[in-house]
């Protein structure tokens, strides 16, 4: 198992261990709620041993925010305690993610009963703990001052789909600050201040070490500018500089 020292960090693996222990003991699956990215990347890490028996779903293939289960076999997405709330709007209301959110707090529901929220001109989806999704439904009729309806999957038109853009990059080594400074074009001094000013994650951990090598598949998280997954290494040129691919998630 790997080692993590945030005292968050390890209640986390707890409950994972404890679900896993859970599900072993009675043959079913066992949930825990709706993890972001970064729990889910340290239970992955921590738990790679078991890597048959932990699963991730977020009610749509490439959600951010996902239910774990831990299982001995593979569970159907059925199963999984998901449950989508459509929402639809006027376009000139003009709300955003922080609108539903802020409206799913004020009912004081807390944020590991709440997946992604997904808002378009007209109409939003709210993947929520399925045993919460009534509820909701039968309290909110208001996100901030504008109306909202709740309907079916029919009536609105949802795009899932991630804006990526795979970009292509001539660096003369995979040091971070290296990588950084071709993000973000900027000079080798300024990225450092950039680094250590907290801006730079790693797989969702903050890095100030300006010469860490990064790899490929490593994740990085630039605020400001989004998140970025190193893909490959696609040769060097004739003086030696590596040619790297990156996805860039806007």
């Amino acid at each position: 198992m790997a080692f993590t020292s945030d005292k968050e960090d390890k209640l986390l693996l707890s409950r994972a261990q404890d679900a896993l222990n859970l599900s072993e003991l009675r043959h079913q699956p066992t949930f825990l709620g709706f993890l972001n990215e970064r729990e889910q990347y340290i239970i992955k890490q921590n738990f790679s041993y078991a890597e048959s028996n932990i699963h991730f779903y977020g009610g749509f293939e490439g959600a951010k925010r996902s239910v774990m289960c831990a299982c001995e076999y593979d569970v159907d997405t059925w199963e999984y305690p998901v449950t989508p709330v459509y929402f639809k709007f006027r376009k000139s209301d003009n709300l955003t993610h922080r609108d539903f959110l802020g409206s799913l707090m004020g009912l004081g529901i807390e944020r590991d009963y709440v997946g992604d929220i997904i808002v378009c001109e007209d109409c939003a989806v709210c993947f929520l703990k399925s045993e919460i999704a009534d509820y909701v439904k039968s309290q909110i009729s208001k996100i901030g001052r504008a109306g909202v309806t709740i309907v079916t999957e029919k009536e609105c038109s949802i795009d899932y789909s991630d804006n990526i853009e795979t970009v292509n990059y001539t660096v003369s080594s995979m040091r971070l600050d290296v990588i950084i400074a071709a993000i973000k074009g900027l000079s080798r001094e300024k990225t450092a201040a950039f680094i250590l000013s907290g801006n730079v994650f790693v797989n969702y951990a903050e890095v100030k070490n300006v010469s860490l090598l990064l790899k490929e598949n490593d994740i990085l998280s630039v605020r400001g500018s989004g998140k970025y997954i190193i893909r490959q290494q696609s040769g060097t040129t004739k003086k030696g500089r590596i040619r790297l691919n990156i996805d860039h998630y806007r």
